[in-house]
């Protein structure tokens, strides 16, 4: 007996909506463990053992345990539905890495700037850049093990960001709290495209 095929046609379901987010801040900050606590796939790293030639250049002086740096990007994946993809594009630290930028942050809806609070001065860099290119993002007040816990509004006055710039704790070994972070960002960009204009 010949196969005839179904009279009823299957309508294909759309391609989900992919999204990328630039998960930025200065060195040592967490961008490789945040991408990597939930990510779906096995994350993209590009490490490298720190040397002695990095002594002076990278103050490791607050984690000292960190042995490896980003040289030059990580990349993971999540489901937020399904219908909804985010791709996660995490930038190296160092200013001597400065040059990929452009091209990692290139498509980017939006960033999100990890903060060590006990290192202010290390999120400036990426604070200025998205500021400068008009790129959405927010700010991630990362957890340490450390009892101390930041006032935000202190860390918001000391980065001189408007209180429209959401400010989010975040813990970037906590899958949970990166997920957190990353809805926030999406509940920015929302916001923004309601505002008039």
């Amino acid at each position: 007996m010949a196969y005839a095929p179904s009279e009823t046609l299957v309508e294909p379901l759309p391609a989900p909506l992919s999204v990328k987010f630039v998960i930025a801040g200065g060195f040592g900050v967490g961008k490789t463990t945040f991408v990597g606590s939930v990510s779906e796939i096995t994350p993209l790293r590009t490490e490298a053992a720190m040397t002695e030639t990095a002594k002076g250049i990278d103050d490791a002086s607050l984690v000292e345990s960190k042995t490896s740096t980003t040289v030059a990007m990580d990349f993971g994946r999540i489901t937020v539905a399904d219908d909804l993809l985010m791709y996660l594009f995490g930038t190296p630290g160092q200013d001597r890495f400065g040059f990929m930028w452009d091209d990692i942050v290139d498509g980017a809806m939006g960033a999100l700037v990890l903060v060590d609070t006990r290192r202010l001065d290390d999120c400036y860099p990426a604070i200025d850049y998205f500021e400068e290119r008009g790129i959405p993002f927010v700010v991630v007040l990362n957890h340490f093990d450390t009892d101390h816990r930041p006032d935000i509004a202190a860390v918001r006055f000391a980065l001189n960001i408007g209180n429209e710039i959401p400010f989010v704790d975040c813990d970037a070994r906590d899958k949970e709290s990166v997920k957190n972070a990353l809805l926030s960002m999406l509940e920015y960009l929302l916001l923004r495209l309601e505002e008039p204009g």
